[in-house]
């Protein structure tokens, strides 16, 4: 027989509940690339808007080693990932200037801050039929290299070191091109093990206090022209996801969090990509979904794929961005190939390719065909979407519901953009290349606002806490609060 309810039952479950919700809010938890729902988009009236070397810079950190993968965050602990070069091969002394590692969006010779940005090719030109230059399909003079692939762990509070661990030491299994690095995946945490993936050096699992639970070597294989990679992990209900394409053989597969067993693996009729998968939880199911040439949902129980469509595009950057019952996804462009994109609706099944001429399908909202999609993931926020060019400082602007371009402008002196754009209190940011954060104004009238700067080069995508900033440099960590 059930009890009834009374005043002496309900207020303690409304007290507890209020608790709960109390320590959601005040709990720092930024734990993967592109945040907790990969989306980027926050609401705080606790961040700065504005910051500088003198103004709103609580702490930074110096970093040694090189990598472009992203901080993430869990309550008191910031967690990082890098490769350090012991002995490095010298640099080809000229080569053209490229951008960073597809996926996490930054660049910079791996060892050698002083370097450019990285990965593949300027935006706007299409992928060079061969290596990039200074480079030859036969070079093998990484095996003579010596790295140390480190995880370090950095009070929120203090940016004081609370321990670092070596994931492994020794030469890579796989060659890079000069602006990638080593460490170029953002790792991931659940709040109960922290998950560093260095790619092809393989997949390592820490606790919070940065013991060793297990690791798993995924295998090493050929990307193509030998640029390295960049997908970062995922996780969702105990299991890991990571998505390993190549020019070899391509698969995602899924761990089991606690001991690194494989649960399912599922081969990809796809080369090298460089983008992340996201857990899609829409109205209708939750799914697991990676891009390529042609895009994927998988069911993250069974890796049975739902449904499936043709992207297309030059190169496989960006990652998806999941919306209620829509997700956006594209391709960056190319010389002679535009960057598209597609709104794709929950409950899609089989193959929702727009048929040639069509901006819409069974599974398929509306197709943009030149959205200008490039390295930097799309941005949704209060029914626009905003796509940020990788070179030349160009915002576009797209109604998120039908896909119609309500304006493309350009934002001044911007140098070459990698990490994913955020929101935060109707106030779009970005960085570039150069170190400047940019300020426009959300909504559907384009208006810069201002500029930010720091001594530093900024390749990777910012990481928010309750109150905070957490920017990766390469030369620094920096905490922007208040």
């Amino acid at each position: 027989m059930k009890k009834p309810l009374t005043i002496a039952r309900v207020i303690p479950a409304i007290l507890v509940g209020c608790l709960l919700l109390l320590a959601s809010c005040t709990t720092s938890k930024w734990p993967q690339f592109r945040g907790p729902e990969s989306n980027m988009v926050v609401a705080n009236n606790n961040l700065p808007d504005e910051w500088g070397a003198d103004k709103n810079i609580r702490w930074t950190c110096d970093l040694s080693g090189v990598g472009w993968s992203s901080p993430v965050v869990w309550g008191n602990k910031i967690f990082i990932t890098s490769a350090f070069g012991e002995k490095v091969s010298a640099q080809p002394a000229q080569g053209p200037p490229q951008g960073p590692p597809p996926g996490q969006g930054p660049g910079g010779p791996q060892g050698r801050p002083q370097g450019g940005p990285q990965g593949g090719p300027p935006q706007g030109m299409s992928q060079p039929p061969g290596p990039p230059m200074g480079m030859q399909e036969d070079d093998k003079s990484y095996l003579n290299e010596i790295y140390r692939w480190e995880v370090t762990c950095i009070d929120l509070k203090t940016g004081k070191e609370i321990w670092k661990q070596v994931a492994r030491k020794g030469a890579p299994r796989h060659r890079k091109q000069p602006g990638n690095t080593y460490a170029s995946e953002t790792p991931v945490t659940d709040g109960k093990r922290v998950y560093a993936y260095f790619g092809m050096t393989g997949l390592f699992c820490y606790d919070l206090d940065g013991n060793l639970l297990w690791e798993k070597d995924l295998g090493a294989y050929q990307t193509t022209n030998g640029w390295g990679t960049g997908s970062s992990p995922a996780v969702y209900r105990d299991k890991v996801f990571v998505q390993v394409d190549n020019d070899t053989t391509s698969f995602i597969v899924a761990l089991d969090a606690k001991n690194g067993e494989e649960i399912w693996k599922t081969g990809r009729d796809e080369k090298t990509n460089f983008c992340t998968p996201v857990i899609w939880k829409n109205s209708i199911r939750t799914e697991l979904v990676a891009s390529g040439k042609t895009v994927r949902s998988y069911d993250p129980e069974t890796g049975k794929v739902l449904w499936q469509m043709l992207l297309g595009g030059e190169m496989v950057i960006p990652s998806p961005v999941p919306q209620g019952d829509l997700i956006y996804i594209g391709n960056n462009g190319g010389r002679d190939v535009k960057g598209k994109l597609f709104a794709v609706k929950a409950g899609a099944e089989g193959d929702i390719t727009p048929s040639e001429g069509e901006t819409s399908s069974s599974g398929v909202a509306w197709l943009q065909p030149d959205a200008g999609t490039a390295n930097p993931s799309p941005l949704v926020h209060d029914g626009l979407i905003y796509i940020l060019a990788s070179r030349g400082g160009q915002l576009a602007c797209f109604d998120a519901a039908t896909g119609e371009n309500v304006y493309r402008e350009k934002a001044d002196s911007v140098g070459a953009c990698w990490a994913s754009p955020w929101i935060n209190n109707n106030k779009l940011f970005f960085n570039d290349e150069k170190g400047t954060t940019h300020v426009i104004k959300a909504g559907k009238q384009f208006e810069p606002l201002f500029r930010n700067k720091l001594d530093d080069k900024t390749w990777t995508s910012v990481a928010i806490t309750k109150d905070a900033y957490i920017l990766k440099g390469v030369k620094k960590l920096y905490c922007i609060g208040l």
